[in-house]
């Protein structure tokens, strides 16, 4: 595992939670030629009470975790508690970082990279800053617990509708995302009841 140092507190991780491809999904992957890359930032947000911001897609029946990708040279870190402050209305403190997913996505032939973080509430504002897709799409912040958070991503997966906004968003891609973020729970709920035993 490499660890890389951006500053403060925080370093980046680059253990490895899972990677996805065609083949997870049940696809037959496509060679892909230079792949766009993008780079996003995503993760758990908890409040004092244990539960965990989830966005749902009332639309799309999508549920996922909060984040998304990073602008330009932002560090990772920023990007996350940008996009946790646009679409959980937080301030947040990060507490650590779980490390990273890849995404292979050969039918749009691109990668995505995000770095995964765990952060805790400081300040919850109680507005969002949704971007028109979110909203034409019926995005809502959800506090549930961990538990119910898989629960809801696993059970979305064979449920998803494709986005009537964004003609590129459709249900292939958000299998990928349910996925992630299904691995991405699991990765925390494991490390949540290693801390407890300890």
């Amino acid at each position: 595992m490499n660890i890389i140092k951006i500053g403060g507190n925080i370093t980046l991780k680059e253990e490895l939670i899972c990677k996805i491809t065609d083949k997870d999904i049940g696809e037959i992957p496509i060679d892909m030629k230079n792949p766009r890359l993008r780079l996003a930032a995503r993760g758990i947000i908890t409040r004092e009470d244990g539960k965990i911001a989830l966005q749902k897609k009332c639309n799309t029946n999508e549920f996922k975790l909060i984040g998304g990708g990073i602008e330009n040279e932002e560090e990772p870190s920023l990007a996350f508690k940008r996009e946790v402050l646009e679409e959980a209305g937080c301030i947040v403190e990060i507490i650590e970082q779980l490390g990273i997913t890849e995404e292979y996505i050969s039918m749009k032939n691109a990668k995505q990279i995000s770095y995964i973080f765990v952060a805790k509430v400081i300040n919850d504002l109680h507005t969002l800053e949704l971007t028109e897709k979110e909203k034409n799409e019926g995005a809502e912040l959800l506090w549930v617990t961990p538990e119910e958070a898989l629960k809801l991503v696993k059970d979305s997966y064979d449920k998803l509708l494709p986005s009537n906004y964004v003609e590129e968003y459709d249900v292939y891609r958000m299998r990928f995302i349910a996925l992630r973020d299904r691995w991405i729970l699991e990765r925390y709920l494991n490390l949540e009841i290693k801390s407890d035993k300890n």
